[in-house]
């Protein structure tokens, strides 16, 4: 993913418009699984009206606990590598479609700040991992700028993401 770039002519709720239509027409529903947004995604998608049609569920999984409780992220995989790294990423977005009934997750993890950075993870580093019946990916950025900065990048990195996956699997499969 490292080749996606932000969809900047559009705002948040635009692209959040664009998933919604294509996940409408493919007949899909999204779940979500949120760290350090604390749950700003689900509610980007659920400030467009008719969200009911296509957004199924939004996990909050702030704590270690919380991903594990909720989205069956082993606790030896966040003692491995931390809460804030890819195959977390990567188990929370597995774990919200074996939790939900959607067919497409987003999942995020990262350092908002303004504490909480460490040399290898600074504040602004955040992960996250998409899942698709296709399969999942996952990418890394790191963001500048103060918490409510971080955390919404966060939000449109994530469906502006999500947006791409969907139209590059839709060119590729012909639907």
């Amino acid at each position: 993913m490292s080749e996606m770039l932000l969809n900047k002519e559009h705002t948040t709720s635009q692209i959040c418009g664009l998933v919604a239509n294509l996940l409408i027409k493919k007949r899909w529903m999204l779940a979500t699984a949120e760290s350090c947004t604390g749950g700003l995604m689900a509610a980007a998608c659920t400030d467009l009206a008719g969200s009911s049609v296509w957004f199924e569920r939004g996990f909050v999984s702030y704590a270690n606990a919380a991903k594990t409780e909720l989205l069956g992220v082993a606790p030896t995989l966040i003692e491995a590598h931390g809460a804030v790294s890819e195959p977390v990423a990567r188990a929370m977005a597995s774990g919200a479609l074996a939790h939900s009934h959607a067919q497409v997750a987003l999942a995020v993890t990262g350092v908002a700040g303004p504490a909480g950075g460490s040399p290898g993870k600074p504040v602004g580093t955040v992960w996250f991992a998409w899942a698709t019946p296709s399969g999942l990916s996952s990418a890394v950025q790191h963001f500048a700028g103060d918490r409510a900065a971080v955390r919404q990048a966060s939000v449109r990195y994530a469906l502006d993401g999500l947006l791409q996956i969907i139209n590059r699997e839709e060119t590729s499969c012909g639907s």
